[in-house]
């Protein structure tokens, strides 16, 4: 975690900078915040990986020396064939849309929204696929 750390460092840095020489060039304030809450975003993103970093240790993906099978072989479970995902995305696109054009779009697309989350978070306690 030390590297991906340095590197959203890195990036905090840079969009420091950055933010500073587009204030001082343009002397915009709209851009020069964008730029410095990038910045700001990068930091906490590099604070929590070098802190986690510490606390957990050498990681098999951090020893130059380590070989594939030194990981931890489960990285967790993952639906080959649920169709929620696509549900829950034309769901969010409607409640963007309804953002945009109307309220009762807006509604139909939360109610849509909560019926697909519910869906995919109980998609294996129903069916044949219950455990």
């Amino acid at each position: 975690m030390r590297i991906e750390g340095g590197l959203f460092a890195l990036g905090c840095v840079f969009y420091g900078m950055v933010a500073v020489a587009y204030w001082l060039i343009t002397g915009e304030i709209v851009g020069t915040t964008a730029l410095a809450l990038t910045g700001g975003l990068a930091f906490l993103v590099a604070f929590y990986l070098l802190f986690t970093g510490k606390r957990v240790g050498t990681r098999p993906e951090d020893d130059p020396e380590g070989n594939i099978e030194d990981a931890e072989p489960d990285y967790g479970f993952f639906s080959p064939h649920s169709w929620w995902p696509i549900v829950v995305a034309f769901a969010t696109m409607i409640v963007c849309f309804g953002l945009i054009f109307a309220v009762w779009l807006l509604i139909l697309g939360v109610v849509l929204l909560l019926l697909a989350l519910i869906g995919f978070v109980f998609e294996y306690y129903v069916g044949e696929f219950a455990d």
